[in-house]
């Protein structure tokens, strides 16, 4: 029975201690200001292209859940649109190329031909 009585007393206690730190801690402050949402701090350079740099350097700020999605999908979004770019600027420059290889092996094949008349 004495057991009983001191976990009882030992509980009204720690009732009590808990009440009074959450209704009498928080006297005067008001309700704690929002906090703004973390941004990304470096975000990729938007007046020119990325360099290798830029990505390695990203780094997005965490959220509750991970990372905010919204700077993850912007940053991919960018990057997305820069490779193709690329990719169509390689190709522009490899036909290019071909067309300029096949106008020099052309022309080699008619040169012999050409020297032949002239002679």
């Amino acid at each position: 029975m004495v057991m009983f009585l001191f976990l009882v007393v030992a509980l009204a206690v720690v009732v009590a201690a808990v009440t009074l730190a959450v209704v009498g801690g928080g006297e005067g402050t008001g309700p704690l200001p929002e906090a703004a949402p973390e941004r990304l701090r470096d975000p990729l350079p938007p007046d020119r292209p990325v360099h290798r740099a830029d990505v390695e350097n990203l780094r997005f700020p965490l959220a509750p859940r991970g990372y905010r999605m919204a700077d993850v999908d912007d940053a991919l979004g960018r990057l997305a649109a820069e490779i193709a770019e690329r990719d169509a600027r390689i190709a522009g420059l490899e036909s290019a190329l071909a067309g300029a290889q096949a106008a020099a092996a052309h022309a080699r094949l008619d040169k012999p031909a050409h020297e032949e008349r002239q002679q």
